[in-house]
């Protein structure tokens, strides 16, 4: 193998690494659809057919992750769902 298919390798890997956490929504007896799907589209920048999809899986499973990335790229995200009044937190 050559040098530069093993760099290009570990660049790879560091890359799969580095988005390997998700912003996980929790269930609530709170907030309300409406407030939950506009937070996401607000926050998230989801579509409003995947804000409601998340909301659903979220009142019906318990959570969902809403979205995945790097730990420092998701801490404003998952700060703003919070200071939104969601309970979510980042895994």
């Amino acid at each position: 193998m050559s040098t530069i298919e093993k760099v290009k390798e570990e660049l790879l890997v560091e890359e799969l690494i580095g988005i390997n956490n998700e912003i996980i929504l929790y269930n609530d007896d709170v907030n309300t659809f409406d407030h939950v799907i506009n937070t996401l589209v607000r926050v998230c920048n989801h579509e409003a057919l995947q804000a409601e999809q998340c909301a659903l899986l979220v009142h019906y499973k318990g959570q969902c992750a809403v979205k995945t990335g790097n730990y420092e790229e998701l801490i404003p995200y998952c700060s703003s769902l919070l200071e939104a009044g969601l309970s979510a937190e980042i895994q």
